[in-house]
């Protein structure tokens, strides 16, 4: 073996040293990844996603999936014929868009399931309404009614936890029942908060279309690696944070202060987001943690 060879061989070694100490600390432990945006929308990120997850699974972490499917909803809306509406960034969804919606996320989650087992790893895909996973309540905007979009009041873990027990990887589609049986969307980053409280999860992990949270959006000095709850909810008051990432921020305050131990906002377009994220000193996107976990 040449020297370039054996250099080549010590640096892949060194990468498994040092992921050693976080697989011995997660060994068993459970991990929701919130998977949606553009990893979705692109092939080659999907596969990688997906490779990531698996590989955390044969490493002994009990990953689970949560999925979203938006602009693959908006695109068969758009096909027959109707205009994707939103209210305060949530979709307006009458009778029709949820049946599109069920029918995409359907769609969605068994592609998933079907990448996962092609690399060796049992999955079982389902919804919110299997084994009464999810149960809502309508959901409203400001007061205005926005139709079948259900806002979370109980998760029953349970299935997890027998999934998980025997040894599968749950991936699973944002949608619920409310008392009366009826069908409803819910938000993935409000599904994934919800079911990572439910489990106690030692992470849950936001895949998103950003590197990570920034004290101002225009400065890429700015970046935030961590911060406590508190420094979050003072970033929040202060008006640093706007957009689609307020509402994802709340959730994952929520989250740390519910029991999650630590949560983590990646970019989900980098190849191998979630292994540098877990496995690196250094870590890529930003982690939120408790108040009494800084040192």
């Amino acid at each position: 073996m040449d020297q370039k060879s054996m250099d080549t061989v010590m640096q892949k070694a060194q990468v498994l040293i040092e992921a050693l100490p976080y697989i011995q600390r997660f060994n068993r432990k459970v991990i929701v990844i919130k998977y949606g945006g553009s990893a979705m929308a692109n092939e080659e990120l999907q596969k990688n996603v997906i490779k990531d997850a698996a590989l955390l699974k044969l490493v002994g972490f009990k990953p689970i999936i949560v999925h979203g499917g938006g602009k693959a909803i908006s695109k068969w809306v758009g096909k027959v014929g109707k205009e994707a509406e939103f209210i305060n960034g949530l979709r307006v969804t009458d009778e029709e868009t949820m049946e599109i919606a069920e029918m995409v996320l359907g769609r969605v989650n068994k592609g998933l399931v079907t990448m996962v087992e092609e690399l060796g790893v049992k999955a079982i895909g389902l919804s919110g309404k299997d084994g009464g996973l999810l149960k809502v309540n309508k959901k409203y905007s400001d007061g205005k009614d926005i139709g079948f979009v259900g806002d979370i009041k109980e998760v029953n873990p349970g299935i997890l936890y027998e999934l998980l027990e025997k040894d599968f990887l749950p991936i699973i589609a944002p949608i619920g029942l409310d008392d009366d049986y009826n069908t409803y969307n819910i938000n993935a980053d409000d599904a994934a908060c919800a079911i990572a409280k439910s489990v106690k999860a030692e992470k849950l992990a936001f895949l998103t279309d950003i590197k990570g949270l920034y004290k101002d959006i225009n400065d890429p000095d700015s970046f935030i690696s961590e911060l406590t709850v508190s420094e979050a909810k003072d970033l929040i008051n202060g008006g640093c944070i706007g957009g689609g990432m307020l509402p994802k921020l709340n959730n994952c305050t929520s989250a740390v202060e519910e029991g999650v131990n630590r949560v983590i906002i990646l970019d989900g377009r980098i190849l191998h987001c979630l292994l540098l994220e877990i496995f690196t000193n250094e870590g890529i996107g930003t982690q939120i943690i408790p108040d009494s976990d800084r040192k």
